[in-house]
């Protein structure tokens, strides 16, 4: 039977969702905002969480409604029959999610759930299931935007980018789902041999093997919170799990290096525990002071180049390495001299690395602009609540002019029709947090969930899950020096009241249009959008 079901995943990798959804057989794809809704059956449903390498969770929904209050929450959960959801002995929690004007508290809406759900079987068998916040037996999520509620159970239960392979992590790691999102935006399938200097806890490493052999991500997986449901069927799941038809060799290699012994020894030991040592090369190196490819690993340059240009750029025979990376961007790792780590990485890339292509995802425009290439392709992407961009390089000989008469393209038409929507990134000021798209957006608060704080000042859906919380500005003096504010301050204490805005007559204190002007910019600034409430 087919049913409704939601796959969630982080903003900006929901085409790459949708399309895993396709190829994985599923219909009545739609994407939505950091989610794509499908349907299938419960084959399907197992197949989605053990197979997709993009998604955080998938929800089953179970009932929508409309909520205009908590009594109508209340009642709605509540003629819903749980006795066959909840068996006796069983725990349950529940997560929301809530964009509403009604209601100003998303752990309110969740206490009206378990109170319906608890309150149904007390009434009909004298006793009432436990909540476990930390091991439930049943996971349930709503979610509540304006007035349109949508009660769901998890399927998953912990977050899918969790593996199972990790076995230890050094600080800041790179979550494996967007690991996994950015190898497949590069159109590397193992094509190629791979590189990734910054490796860290092998991260890149790892989800690139999986991708270059076809092995499934939820291999590793120690369990699912389907396997907990009264009508899970362990039969069609062992039958789903045993599926290795998309399986195959991998005839290149994977090399991953990093300058901290700690972390070396970390991606080793992970490597290891995902059975992929044979696949992945992980050595102890500075970026600064050796080749940037390891000895056995041949120069693009040296090797004639493969005919698919999303992969080299350039026309020829035998592929050429690429590299994926994410090098520290000095937020939460940090380097002595960064901006002169990222000028040494446009060196090496321009002369060790020519007639290949680098992928680089990073942190800021100054450090970009210290590799002083140009890139062919720029992706916004959020790496936890930073807002990042990833940047293709396809690197060459000599001049742009003399690369493209001898036949190489740096961009293809989808990367140019992609650059071309792209908006640039705006500045909140000096120092604060990047935005883009509509006004005062902001990323994902975290990696795992996207658990939200409601926020009076939303308006629409383009604020869901944004904070407002940043530290109060200087308000309608945010552009004066404090000489200035204290003059102003002294005029106004002698009631004259022209300020900085001219002459106001008769008391006048509105002020003028630049007074204005400077009042809604500072009022911009601390709301985090560009209008007036």
């Amino acid at each position: 039977m087919q049913t409704e079901l939601i796959a969630k995943t982080f903003q900006g990798l929901e085409p790459l969702l949708a399309q895993e959804l396709t190829e994985l057989g599923a219909n009545d794809v739609q994407i939505g905002r950091r989610m794509v809704a499908f349907s299938g059956d419960k084959e399907m449903m197992y197949r989605a969480n053990y197979f997709l390498r993009t998604a955080i969770r998938v929800l089953k929904p179970i009932k929508h409604f409309r909520a205009r209050s908590a009594d109508d929450v209340y009642n709605a959960v509540k003629e819903i029959d749980w006795s066959q959801y909840i068996l006796p002995g069983m725990t349950f929690a529940v997560d929301s999610v809530v964009f509403s004007t009604e209601f100003h508290h998303s752990k309110f809406v969740a206490y009206k759930v378990k109170d319906a759900i608890a309150d149904q079987f007390r009434e009909r068998s004298g006793t009432r299931p436990n909540v476990s916040v930390s091991n439930p037996d049943i996971q349930l999520h709503i979610h509540i935007s304006d007035y349109d509620a949508t009660l769901a159970l998890d399927s998953s239960g912990e977050s899918l980018h969790r593996r199972g392979y990790r076995q230890e992590s050094v600080a800041a790691p790179l979550n494996e789902v967007l690991a996994a999102a950015i190898i497949l935006m590069t159109g590397w399938h193992g094509e190629t041999d791979l590189l990734d200097p910054f490796c860290g806890s092998g991260t890149f490493c790892i989800e690139a093997a999986l991708i270059a052999r076809g092995i499934a991500p939820g291999i590793f997986r120690q369990g699912y919170a389907f396997e907990r449901w009264p009508d899970f069927d362990a039969e069609l799941f062992q039958q789903v799990s045993a599926d290795d038809s998309g399986e195959h060799d991998f005839l290149h290699h994977i090399y991953g290096r990093d300058i901290d012994p700690k972390a070396v020894g970390i991606a080793r030991r992970n490597v290891r525990a995902a059975g992929l040592a044979k696949d992945i090369t992980i050595d102890e190196a500075d970026f600064t002071r050796v080749p940037l490819l390891p000895a056995d690993l041949a120069t693009p340059s040296s090797q004639s180049q493969v005919n698919d240009p999303s992969l080299t750029g350039r026309a020829g025979g035998e592929s050429a390495p690429i590299i994926i990376t994410n090098p520290p961007y000095g937020q939460r790792l940090q380097s002595p001299d960064l901006l002169g780590l990222y000028k040494t990485i446009g060196q090496k890339l321009k002369r060790e690395f020519a007639g290949g292509q680098a992928w680089i995802l990073s942190y800021q425009d100054d450090n970009f602009e210290q590799i002083g290439l140009k890139p062919s392709l720029k992706t916004p992407l959020y790496n936890g609540s930073l807002e990042c961009e990833l940047r293709k390089y396809v690197l060459f000989d000599g001049r742009l002019n003399d690369h493209r008469a001898a036949g190489g393209t740096v961009k293809t038409d989808r990367e140019r029709r992609q650059m071309s929507t792209t908006k640039p990134k705006a500045r909140r000021e000096e120092g604060g947090n990047w935005h883009s798209g509509p006004r005062g957006q902001r990323g994902p608060l975290s990696e795992e969930e996207d658990t939200h704080r409601y926020n009076k000042y939303s308006k629409n859906d383009n604020y869901r899950g944004h904070r407002h919380d940043e530290p109060r500005g200087k308000g309608r003096y945010a552009d004066r020096e404090d000489g200035d504010r204290r003059s102003d301050h002294r005029d106004r204490a002698r009631g004259d009241h022209r300020g900085r805005g001219g002459d106001r007559g008769r008391g006048d204190v509105r002020g003028t249009g630049n007074d204005r002007a400077a009042r809604q910019q500072a009022r911009r600034r601390f709301f985090g959008n560009d209008e007036e409430d």
